[in-house]
């Protein structure tokens, strides 16, 4: 039922579910008791209880990137927030829209000051691009609504409406109020004319993908510039990315600067299609930040709020590009064999993903060798680390797997990255949902280790190596994923994976594998 509400906390599910925002990806305390309460009139609404609030956001940006449509999260006051942030980080960049409701002091209670009273409104304003407080029951619909319109964008991203308990727990008048939707609008005819006539002028031309630009739609019109003669790349990080048979694989900006511009020298333009300009993740002694070869001129075709597909068809047709492009075709790789390792895994995922299978990738150093064996497996859905905030793998597989629980949700992650919110497992137990997780277990930030060097901090000594190494004592995955309610078995052999991995896919449910490479 989305009917009249009773209090502000009723008038604030109906108006979310009656603008189809139906997951809520939770942590509550005190101040959230009537939202809580009031979920029991609205069945329409999915609770999902979390551990950690970094769970439920990391939750609330997978099903956003799947379902094209906001979940909300519910958080407790401002410590609350601020421990989902890392996840709304990544959610930001990844323009993912989602709904925080954050709850608050009653409104008379905030000038006493109270020992979780906090500046709630400057807590949110890093990582919200729309952020208010419904101080009155008789606001609560309409601000809904707007906060729903508002995570849409475009190109979308997480916002924050602030519910203080007595807004919550006081009657409130009304209907549901349904949000009024942007809509994304073609580039003008000049930029796509402008690009045209900058591509044809060029010696080496690349077409840069980002955001909306690298869905599977878009990759079809993108896959005509191809054709057509103009190189294609994406971003090194894309929130959702159709891969595997049957696709266009455009290129990837490599992550190391130096790699990138290395392969793109001589290139003397760079359209931007539903990005910016690409830089260095990181600043290093004596390196670029922008990664962009010496001469390189750049334009934009069309930027993150714009129609990605009109745009890249606008442009494909104005080349004279043939009605379709490359796609990649269906090439799995032998059954691997000896000691494991990310390739050895990489091929076992590739010969056993099912169709329509979503990876959710934190693997960290550990994902060159699935990507490389899973670009010609069976049509599937990657969704990256956009933020570079680890610790997304485990609860985007959350979000993903409730929003599209039909479709077989992978979740593979480094061993550090896993422990950062590694509370996620017993959600998935919970819930039981159709994931399997893979944790690559090297027992080192190999990250760092590798960074440490480059950014020309030398190498680990015995005091830095300690805060490098996962080791002393070697976390027991296999005890912890069990404590938390999951199935789970240990591969130290590419055989063993193949077998434990063959045997997730072929049954429904969560399942914990660990990978020694």
């Amino acid at each position: 039922m989305t009917g009249a509400a009773k209090n502000g906390a009723d008038a604030l599910i109906s108006t979310l579910v009656a603008n189809e925002v139906t997951a809520c990806f939770a942590n509550p305390g005190t101040s959230e008791m009537q939202f809580v309460a009031a979920l029991d009139g609205v069945p329409a609404m999915r609770p999902v209880l979390c551990q950690f609030e970094g769970v439920a956001t990391g939750a609330a940006d997978g099903y956003g990137r799947i379902a094209d449509r906001p979940a909300c999260t519910l958080l407790h006051l401002g410590p609350g927030y601020g421990n989902g942030v890392a996840n709304l980080h990544n959610a930001r960049r990844a323009f993912t829209p989602i709904v925080n409701v954050i709850g608050d002091h009653a409104t008379y209670h905030r000038q006493y000051d109270a020992p979780l009273n906090s500046d709630i409104a400057t807590l949110v304003k890093p990582n919200s691009i729309w952020a208010k407080s419904a101080d009155s029951p008789d606001t609560v619909a309409s601000l809904t609504a707007e906060a729903v319109a508002a995570s849409y964008g475009p190109p979308g991203g997480p916002v924050s409406l602030i519910l203080p308990a007595d807004a919550a727990w006081l009657p409130a008048q009304g209907e549901p109020v349904i949000a009024q939707k942007p809509v994304r609008h073609a580039p003008s005819g000049a930029a796509v004319d402008a690009a045209a006539k900058a591509i044809r002028a060029a010696k080496n031309p690349v077409v840069l993908l980002g955001g909306q630009a690298c869905r599977a739609e878009a990759l079809v019109q993108a896959a005509r510039l191809q054709a057509a003669g103009v190189t294609v790349y994406t971003d090194t990080f894309v929130a959702r990315q159709p891969r595997g048979a049957g696709g266009f694989l455009p290129k990837k900006m490599q992550y190391f600067g130096e790699m990138a511009l290395a392969e793109l020298a001589g290139v003397d333009l760079m359209v931007y299609a539903g990005t910016t300009m690409p830089v260095a993740f990181f600043a290093y002694p004596n390196r670029p930040s922008v990664l962009l070869p010496e001469g390189c001129e750049t334009l934009t075709l069309l930027d993150r709020a714009e129609d990605a597909v009109a745009g890249l068809a606008a442009l494909a047709d104005a080349l004279g590009a043939p009605k379709t492009g490359p796609v990649q075709s269906l090439a799995l790789p032998d059954a691997p064999t000896g000691k494991l390792t990310s390739y050895g895994v990489g091929a076992a995922i590739a010969r056993h993903m099912p169709e329509g299978a979503i990876i959710c990738d934190d693997a960290v150093t550990s994902g060159a060798g699935v990507a490389a064996n899973t670009a010609t497996a069976r049509p599937h859905d990657v969704l990256a680390l956009t933020g570079g905030a680890i610790g997304i793998g485990l609860p985007l597989a959350i979000g993903a797997a409730v929003a599209a629980p039909d479709r077989k949700v992978l979740s593979l992650n480094g061993d550090g990255a896993a422990m950062y919110t590694i509370q996620a497992l017993w959600t998935m137990a919970r819930e039981n949902l159709d994931i399997t997780v893979v944790v690559f277990a090297n027992y080192t930030y190999r990250i760092l280790n590798v960074e440490m060097e480059r950014t020309g901090a030398g190498k680990a000594g015995p005091s830095a190596k300690k805060l490098l190494d996962l080791g002393g004592p070697d976390i027991d995955f296999v005890a912890v994923a069990k404590g938390l309610g999951l199935p789970a078995v240990t591969c130290a052999t590419a055989e063993e994976f193949e077998k434990a991995f063959a045997g997730a896919m072929s049954q429904r449910g969560p399942m914990f594998i660990e990978a020694k490479i």
